[in-house]
């Protein structure tokens, strides 16, 4: 190989890092730029309502982002995740760049929690190597707060979820016990 094609091959060398570099910065800035509404939620159980203050995950965006690379969550916060149809038991969250243990409450069409799972951190740079937490029942919204936050409070099965703009369910109804 003559100096001219190692001058050359050190070029496309460095314009393949500058090309990537630039691709891995454009994804932290998309990262960066999904942002999140702040709401009242409130889960009654049959002896109290317990009050969160929730990030709500609307867009695929949103939902994709999740608490990733977060090094904390306040006690009476959470992330409600919305969709517009049911999804199915197979449905499932993953841990990915997530850093904190959360609980995660399935929730169903009628604002009912249909199960409770609890979800540890991953730490793998390689997100083939994080479990997922597969629902096990249908849902139409997902809810997650610091792991442990549903036992310590008697949250379970059966609990009605109410959050701003909920369109029917257990709490239009009057059912919340």
């Amino acid at each position: 190989m003559s100096e001219g094609d190692k001058g050359h091959g050190g070029g496309r060398r460095v314009a393949l890092l500058v090309a990537v570099w630039l691709l891995t910065m454009a994804a932290s800035a998309v990262a960066a730029s999904v942002t999140f509404e702040h709401r009242p939620l409130v889960i009654h159980t049959g002896e109290a309502a317990h009050r969160l203050t929730v990030e709500v995950a609307r867009t695929p965006a949103q939902r994709s982002r999740g608490l990733m690379a977060r090094d904390s969550l306040a006690e009476d916060a959470g992330m409600l995740f919305l969709y517009p149809r049911q999804q199915p038991p197979w449905g499932s969250f993953w841990m990915y760049r997530t850093r904190i243990p959360l609980d995660i409450a399935f929730v169903d069409a009628t604002g009912r929690i249909a199960a409770i799972h609890t979800m540890q951190p991953c730490g793998s740079a390689d997100p083939g190597d994080c479990p997922s937490t597969q629902a096990g029942v249908p849902y139409r919204a997902a809810l997650e707060v610091n792991a442990g936050y549903f036992a310590a409070r008697g949250i379970d099965v059966g609990d009605c979820v109410v959050w701003p703009d909920q369109a029917d369910g257990c709490a239009a109804s009057g059912q919340r016990d």
